[in-house]
């Protein structure tokens, strides 16, 4: 008799508990691979931040092209600055 049940238990087990705890973690797997709702809009509004940032880079750029060379007067005049302290 108790060969018999440790039989069921272990067939139980291999048939049933072991694929079952397999399918679980698996699921979890698969839900972790997609985007949950909150990590979709924070995706969301940082896709929209790095495109203004990108639009903000671009017009600094466009202004600095299109500045006169002033920057060696601008560096004379910090580096009296600095001389004066």
């Amino acid at each position: 008799m108790p060969e018999e049940i440790v039989a069921i238990v272990i067939v139980s087990i291999v048939f049933v508990a072991f694929p079952a705890t397999i399918f679980h973690y698996v699921t979890q797997w698969r839900k972790q691979r997609t985007l949950q709702p909150d990590d979709e809009r924070m995706l969301e509004d940082l896709w929209r931040s790095a495109r203004a940032m990108e639009r903000r880079i671009e017009s600094l750029e466009a202004i600095i092209e299109g500045e006169p060379e002033r920057s060696s007067r601008s560096d004379n005049h910090r580096d009296d600055i600095y001389r004066k302290n």
